[in-house]
């Protein structure tokens, strides 16, 4: 099982979201930590980026990256479609 480790930034932005959200998203990022690259999650792989991933709950995106060597997935950024992007 992988570890998860969420930027300052992400917590905040998970914890802005409403109660309804906040528990789509504890649910996917459980698991995420069980499998990262699960298919039943709305997963895709960062065009250009190795090993970096976005991670689709509802109208929020997450970007995160595994570091395989350590089991760890990193969530870095967290925003709205055609804001996370940028």
């Amino acid at each position: 099982m992988y570890k998860l480790r969420i930027r300052k930034q992400v917590a905040k932005f998970i914890d802005s979201r409403s109660p309804k959200q906040r528990k789509k998203i504890a649910e996917a990022l459980l698991e995420l930590e069980k499998d990262p690259y699960r298919n039943n999650l709305d997963i895709a792989a960062l065009k250009g980026s190795s090993g970096k991933y976005r991670l689709r709950i509802g109208t929020c995106r997450f970007l995160y990256m595994i570091i395989q060597d350590q089991l760890l997935i990193y969530l870095y950024k967290a925003g709205a479609r055609g804001d996370v992007y940028k």
